[in-house]
């Protein structure tokens, strides 16, 4: 097995055709609240965006993979790793599966796990940590099912359309550090 592969899902790096898909997922406002973001991203931006994909996490700070069906290459999310900190051997970690049809599968907990193997092995981080709000239970559960803790909590951190919500920060340290 292939270090970014599981049982049924494979990460791979981003490809010009993804472009139409990252123009959908990414316009999708119903998912801005957990990616932070607050306007659409423009065919051009993202075309740029695709085109800088090779640079090295060293240089570009970040990886963002695509979450694949292994058994016929069906891309059906992204997994994403932002403010890599080479120095402190850490960098944040974010996983999206985009439609509903393909969550509650274990898709999520296997890209999770491979990305987690990735990290602590060929990147030799010492943690990683994910930001979710309070009300996000699904989200909460599969991080702490891979190890990851509760360390804090940010009180009123995101401001969504039903008001404010309170945002939970969670650890994982490297056994091996």
């Amino acid at each position: 097995m292939q270090i970014l592969e599981n049982t049924s899902i494979q990460l791979r790096a981003l490809e010009p055709q993804d472009l139409k898909l990252l123009y959908k997922w990414e316009n999708n406002s119903e998912i801005w609240e957990v990616s932070h973001c607050q306007k659409p991203f423009s065919l051009f931006v993202l075309k740029q965006y695709l085109e800088n994909s090779h640079l090295d996490i060293y240089e570009s700070k970040q990886l963002r993979l695509v979450i694949e069906i292994k058994e016929n290459e069906e891309p059906i999310g992204l997994i994403d790793l932002f403010d890599f900190d080479p120095f402190h051997n850490r960098a944040g970690i974010g996983v999206l599966l985009h439609d509903k049809i393909h969550r509650q599968k274990g898709y999520a907990s296997e890209a999770l796990e491979t990305l987690i193997n990735y990290c602590f092995k060929s990147l030799q981080l010492h943690q990683l940590y994910c930001n979710i709000t309070t009300n996000n239970q699904a989200s909460i559960d599969l991080f702490c099912k891979k190890g990851f803790e509760i360390t804090g909590t940010k009180k009123q951190w995101i401001k969504g359309q039903e008001g404010w919500k309170d945002e939970h920060f969670l650890q994982l340290l490297n056994p091996n550090h």
